[in-house]
Formats: C-alpha cells, sequence, structure tokens
C-alpha cells in the first residue's frame, strides 16, 4: 500500500507515509538465468538484498525482445525451496497506476474530467474534521496533493496490521467507505494543491469514483481494460480472496513497527486485501508488470494527451524519504545517479516489497520482488541494472 525505499513492515509505512511468459509471441528469454554479463550486477544486488536478509527476490528484465528471469534467495523458509523468476506477488501500490490508467482512460472518453471536485462524484463522503470534498479535484488524489491523511497511518489500523496484532486481523474485510472513514475522522495535512503526501486514502476514493463513472467496480474495469486487452495471464485483483495463486513464493514479515535483527518473522502470505482495496490489492507477475509498464510508456494505452498528464509530476519534498524524485498521476519518475530516469511504481504490503520501472520509450523495462518486509534495497537493484559499473 504505502511506498519506500524498502520495506513496508510498519517501518516503511511510517518512513515514507506518505508468469511464466508465454510461448505464442513472447520475447526470446535471454542466457544467464543467474546473471551472465549484461545483468551481473543487477544480479549482485539481488545477491545483496538476500545476504540482508531478504529471504528471496524474484526478477524480470525486459530489454528489446530478450528476457532476463533473475532470481536470488529461496521462496520458502521452511523447504528452502528457490524463488521462481515467474512467481506471482502482492504488488501493493502499483495497483495505483492500474487505478490511474482507468480513470485517465475515462477522461478520454469524456466521461470524467479530471478537475471535477471529489463530492461531484463522492456526495458527503469527505466531509468533516476540515475536510471538504468541494475543494478536492480527482487530479489531486491522483498526484497526492489533496491533504488527505493516510488512513494506513491511523493509530489502530497500523497497530492491527502491521505488529503482531495483525495475525489476529489478517483475514477482516474492510469497505472502501470504512477506510475512508479512517481517514477524515483525522485533520488533513494541508489544504488541497498546498502540498504533496503520499496518501492510500487517495486511490481508495479514485476506485470508488471509477465504479461511480462505469457502475462497475475498479477490479471489474481494470481486468476489461487493461488485463485482459494485454493478456496479463497472472495478473488479478483478488477483491477479498486471501491467497495467492500458483506459481508463488510464501511472504514474510517480523511484523514491527521497528523490526531489528534477529526478530521473529511470521509467515504472512495469507491475508484479506480488501485493507489495500483500490490502493493496493493487486496481485501480479514480474513479466506482466514488463508488459504493463511497457504499454503504458509506449503509448498503448493512453493518448498522448493522457499520458502527458500521467507523466506531469510534482516534485517529492525533501526529506520525504521516497526514493523518488517527482510523482505523476499514478506513476513515479525516479531520477538515477547516471542521469537515466526511468518510470513505474513502487509496491509494499505485508511481506512483499516490490519495483516496477521502464525507459521513457517503454523498451527497457524490469519488475522485481522481495519476500520479505523488513531488509533489503530495492533502489540498489534499480541502479545495477540502470547504471551499470
Amino acid at each position: 500500500m504505502s511506498v519506500g525505499r524498502v520495506r513496508i513492515g510498519a517501518a516503511g509505512l511510517a518512513a515514507v507515509a506518505m508468469l511464466a511468459v508465454t510461448s505464442a509471441g513472447a520475447p526470446a528469454v535471454a542466457s544467464g538465468g543467474t546473471g551472465g554479463t549484461v545483468h551481473a550486477g543487477t544480479q549482485a544486488a539481488m545477491d545483496a538484498a538476500v545476504k540482508a536478509g531478504v529471504p528471496g527476490v524474484a526478477a524480470q528484465v525486459k530489454d528489446g525482445i530478450s528476457v532476463w528471469p533473475g532470481t536470488s534467495g529461496v521462496g520458502n523458509l521452511q523447504t528452502r525451496q528457490p524463488r521462481s523468476a515467474f512467481d506471482r506477488y502482492r504488488i501493493g501500490s502499483m495497483t495505483k497506476t492500474f487505478v490511474a490508467t482507468v480513470l485517465l482512460q475515462l477522461e478520454a472518453e469524456g466521461k470524467i474530467d479530471l478537475d471535477d471536485p471529489v463530492e461531484t462524484w463522492l456526495p458527503g463522503v469527505v466531509q468533516g474534521n476540515g475536510n471538504d470534498g468541494r475543494l478536492v479535484s480527482v487530479r489531486q488524489l491522483l498526484d497526492h496533493t489533496s491533504g488527505l491523511f493516510n488512513y494506513v497511518m491511523d493509530p489502530e489500523f497500523l497497530e492491527n496490521g502491521f505488529t503482531e496484532k495483525f495475525l489476529e486481523h489478517r483475514y477482516d474485510t474492510y469497505t472502501p467507505e470504512q477506510l475512508v472513514a479512517m481517514a477524515v475522522r483525522h485533520q488533513p495535512l494541508f489544504a488541497p494543491g498546498a502540498g504533496w503526501s503520499y496518501s492510500n486514502t487517495n486511490y481508495v476514493l479514485a476506485g470508488m469514483i471509477v465504479e461511480k463513472v462505469t457502475g462497475r467496480s475498479y477490479a471489474d474495469e481494470i481486468d476489461r481494460r487493461i488485463v485482459k486487452p494485454l493478456g496479463l495471464y497472472g495478473t488479478s485483483v483478488p477483491r477479498t480472496n486471501s491467497s495467492l495463486p500458483q506459481p508463488s513464493s510464501r511472504a514474510y514479515s517480523k511484523l514491527s513497527l521497528q523490526p531489528q535483527p534477529g526478530g521473529q518473522v511470521y509467515d504472512v502470505t495469507e491475508l484479506n486485501p480488501s485493507a489495500a482495496g483500490s490502493a493496493g490489492a493487486m496481485i501480479s507477475e514480474s513479466g506482466d508488470l514488463n508488459r504493463f509498464y511497457s504499454a503504458l510508456l509506449g503509448g498503448k494505452l493512453l493518448p498522448a494527451r493522457q499520458l502527458a498528464e500521467m507523466k506531469t509530476t510534482v516534485a517529492v519534498p525533501p526529506g520525504s524519504g521516497a526514493p523518488f524524485t517527482g510523482y505523476g498521476l499514478g506513476l513515479m519518475k525516479f531520477d538515477l545517479s547516471c542521469g537515466t530516469s526511468v518510470w513505474g511504481h513502487g509496491g509494499n504490503i505485508q511481506g512483499s516489497a516490490s519495483e516496477a520501472v521502464t525507459t521513457a520509450d517503454g523498451k527497457h523495462s524490469l519488475a522485481f520482488n522481495f519476500n520479505g518486509d523488513w531488509a533489503g534495497d530495492t533502489q540498489s537493484v534499480l541502479e545495477a541494472e540502470y547504471c551499470p559499473q
């Protein structure tokens, strides 16, 4: 749900608070699946994450017509089964890019104006304690300039979701209305448009607006507008289903606001993703994510005007802890140390930390997942792939 340099556990939340390749028409799989020479740095960065404590890493790189599948570590701490590059995993906040894409498609179709007030579509939902949906636009939801409190940081939600209490609440079902209500019982962080702060509340509201505009759930719209047209066979919106489809690895967390070396590790693979909703509930795999972000940046999902809107970023305030430098409409811009910029999103949820990015032309894409939420550095993997020494 939340996004950070590495983990969500709850430390990552607090710090930022912010398939197998099919044979028909599939890219060729490059040799060197355990590193080779082209991706040796990327493999080394993945290995370093495992050495730092991440149980395992699963990755794919799509560069032109070739695909490199990379892995490190294990997918199951009990059996020691290695990770697979084709694992499915919870993608957390990458869900936001899918939701934003749907809303931008609806804008292109003339069904919504992103400068509409939230109140136009969700009357009375954002009201109270200084919150006013008449003053917040749909666009401000998508670029996190709404000022709305991040419901994930509500003390009760934080305790139930990111401490050992999670084990009692992992199968709880939340409605979008409940999640928004948790946010609006807090005062906004700033007036709409007067700042930037990452808030999962924004995208819960965005998903609700998709349903108001279309008469169908955000899950159905993502499926019919993105998943099916692109053939993303490993991608799904699980709604309240707590299991992970196969193939997949186990997901692990220390369930601590301040995870310590040597602390107990819990298997958190099964959970009810309604607590993340349209801000972070989706499941995918690295190959699908590469196809999605490549198609998006390559102009296959949005008209040029809407893609330009999506890439119009708000600068991320210094000291926010975010590894990205700008945030557009459901899209992060990462300016790397070598001067290369890549576009995509991070995604964290209990037991899972992931990144998926691509170049501006959509031709060189990387997606990977850590199946632990307390260690490792996702940014170092990006740097190794796009800024090789």
